[in-house]
């Protein structure tokens, strides 16, 4: 149960700043904003301020806002419409949504960085067969201060530092062991791995494993703030890589597209390692739900988006007809991909029970 609610709020405050990203800025640029709605379904909790009817509904798996004649069958030609605005001011109001869910990304890095998070010391855990470690002298316990001069402060750090160094035969470590320091010669053994977007990638190892010895860290207000950009535009270029890689063919969408009832089995995991755990989760989905939403497809704000320029350039909107078809196009799609994940979603989860079942 707690669980549940956990994944309801984070899911109520994906949606809620997303559609907060549209009300702002329809606001700010003179369009009324008849509904700002939480959920679907019948209204639990409704109040009106002003001109906007704001609500709470029943199903708590989406969201909207309703903009004055926001359709070509309301349209009434007000200057307080959505559709009397230039196509570069409603491609405003759209792009706002996800925007907002791309800096709420960003700003729980930020904060991560700066509250402090749990990682891995650079103590020696144990040691693999067939490996330079070993074969060297290292051992459990011992804990690995530099490689080949450049100091490395957590297990990150010496994993990135070990893996730069795949074309080396031998890299020298510094090692603190019972209070002093060793410079120790080091064999490189070079292997290739599945990435985490479904490409091969070659990596140095010397065949060690961390002491769980876990410490907390933080950083400046400034170098939080940086670390946060690095973190975004990071795992910004990664997820597109990825829906690259899903486009032609090199990665599997079954492996890669998750659905809610898989989000919330995540988000149970997050719970259970702490709050800045659940803060990762929801920087990452935020940064997702961004980038999915831009996507040049009918229905997410990419599609509108690009409608618009398309109607920016021709001088004129789309005829009713083909917007009702577009939209009922895009319905299909997402309607589709979101039975696709949901599906993947319980192969990946409980497709070993299914599978006793049937047996």
């Amino acid at each position: 149960m707690v669980s549940l609610f956990i994944f309801l709020l984070i899911l109520g405050a994906l949606i809620t700043i997303h559609e907060f990203g549209h009300f702002i800025a329809a606001r700010r640029l003179g369009v009324k904003v008849e509904k700002f709605s939480f959920g679907f379904g019948k209204s639990l909790i409704s109040r009106k301020k002003g001109d906007t009817l704001y609500s709470i509904n029943l199903v708590p798996l989406g969201g909207y806002v309703k903009l004055a004649g926001d359709t070509q069958e309301e349209f009434k030609n007000k200057p307080d419409e959505y559709l009397s605005k230039k196509p570069s001011e409603r491609a405003r109001i759209i792009f706002f949504g996800p925007l907002l869910n791309y800096v709420l990304g960003f700003l729980c890095f930020w904060a991560i960085f700066f509250v402090g998070y749990p990682t891995l010391t650079t103590k020696v855990g144990t040691l693999l067969d067939g490996y330079g470690a070993k074969d060297a002298g290292i051992l459990a316990g011992d804990q690995i201060m530099a490689v080949d001069g450049e100091r490395v402060d957590f297990w990150e750090d010496l994993q990135k530092a070990i893996q730069r160094k795949k074309g080396a035969e031998k890299v020298m470590l510094t090692v603190l062991r019972e209070g002093k320091e060793y410079g120790m010669e080091v064999k490189i053994k070079e292997k290739k791995f599945d990435d985490a977007i479904g490409g091969k990638r070659s990596f140095g190892l010397i065949g060690i494993t961390p002491k769980d010895e876990i410490i907390k860290v933080r950083h400046g207000f400034l170098e939080s703030f940086f670390l946060g950009v690095n973190k975004t535009l990071d795992l910004t270029v990664m997820t597109y890589k990825a829906l690259w890689r899903m486009v032609t063919g090199k990665l599997s969408m079954r492996e890669s597209v998750t659905g809610p009832l898989g989000i919330f089995y995540i988000t149970s995991k997050a719970a259970n390692l702490g709050i800045i755990a659940l803060m990762h989760l929801v920087a990452v989905l935020n940064i997702s739900l961004c980038i999915f939403n831009l996507l040049p497809l009918p229905v997410l704000d990419g599609g509108h988006i690009a409608l618009l320029v398309v109607e920016g350039i021709r001088g004129k909107r789309l005829g009713l007809k083909a917007e009702q078809v577009i939209t009922q196009i895009g319905l299909a799609l997402i309607i589709s991909l979101a039975l696709f994940a949901t599906y993947n979603d319980i192969l990946r989860l409980f497709g070993d029970k299914l599978s006793g079942l049937v047996k």
